[in-house]
């Protein structure tokens, strides 16, 4: 069984900075892509940012392009999330997700093609 614990959410003002992590255990990590997802009230889960096997690929949503930056360490088990200039439209809860069918190069954007999830942790930006 996989399990993805993330951290790293709280209350930041606009302009600010957090780290997101997520440690992952149960199988091996470097065998699947990671993605970031967020989902504010009332709005479907959408994705952020995600990351292949081998961190030769990331990929970003619009929204956040060089603002965000994704990076994993396989001997660590981990991917982080580094958001930079924070807005108050990107609070959200914030979760991350393994992709163990997804290529080696490859990273998907469709939160349905993930495997398992992380329980979410919540961001919140004021103006």
């Amino acid at each position: 069984q996989v399990q993805l614990v993330e951290s790293g959410g709280g209350l930041v003002q606009a302009g600010g900075s957090l780290r997101l992590s997520c440690v992952v255990s149960g199988r091996t990590f470097n065998n699947y892509g990671m993605g970031w997802f967020r989902q504010a009230p009332g709005k479907e889960r959408e994705f952020v940012a995600g990351i292949s096997r081998a961190s030769g690929s990331a990929y970003y949503t619009d929204a956040v392009k060089g603002r965000f930056t994704i990076a994993r360490d396989n001997a660590k088990n981990t991917v982080a999330l580094q958001m930079n200039s924070l807005k108050p439209e990107d609070t959200a809860v914030y979760y991350c997700a393994a992709d163990l069918r997804v290529n080696p190069k490859g990273v998907t954007t469709n939160p349905a093609a993930y495997d398992y999830w992380g329980q979410g942790t919540q961001v919140t930006v004021s103006s």
